[in-house]
């Protein structure tokens, strides 16, 4: 049996942070985004990290933040878009929580996305491209991961959080 924490992974773009926000306040756990906390614990942006440490840098970062975060229980936790890019984070993930792949198409993330400046990696020549290219390669990682897939499509935060809300309690019992 997985401990009870629910664990939010997808693309930037796909909604962790405003589910996982809902999901808190539905299941009256504390919520937390390893972006926030990594902004937290260092004192700079995420797009500092980027420029001073680059992406390695700022994965590794990342990687103690998930392994510090998921000893925790009974937590919402909503991940950054990368944070299956490691094979420390994903077991970490899977080993502590049900884990929710939040999906969206290209086109859903590009247009929620696409007017962010606080995204480093769509800071290009053709950020709809890069977005495309970073689906294309975490899809399968996310996939591989997950014990829920949601098709996040055009419905609104509020009615995607409980109905997946009432879906993981039905899991959890």
């Amino acid at each position: 049996m997985k401990p009870n924490n629910v664990i939010l992974v997808g693309l930037m773009g796909s909604g962790k942070t405003t589910v996982g926000k809902l999901l808190s306040r539905q299941f009256r756990w504390p919520f937390y985004d390893t972006d926030h906390e990594l902004v937290r614990r260092n004192g700079v942006s995420i797009p500092t990290i980027f420029e001073l440490e680059g992406e390695s840098g700022f994965r590794l970062r990342e990687e103690q933040v998930v392994a510090d975060l998921v000893k925790h229980s009974k937590i919402i936790l909503a991940t950054g878009g990368g944070v299956v890019l490691s094979p420390s984070n994903r077991a970490q993930l899977t080993q502590h929580g049900i884990v929710v792949y939040l999906r969206g198409t290209v086109e859903e993330l590009w247009q929620r996305t696409r007017n962010d400046v606080n995204r480093p990696l769509l800071q290009v020549d053709d950020p709809k491209a890069r977005l495309a290219e970073l689906h294309a390669k975490r899809d399968p990682l996310y996939r591989e991961i997950a014990d829920v897939l949601v098709e996040t499509g055009r419905q609104p935060a509020h009615v995607l959080a409980q109905q997946l809300g009432n879906h993981l309690q039905c899991m959890m019992r």
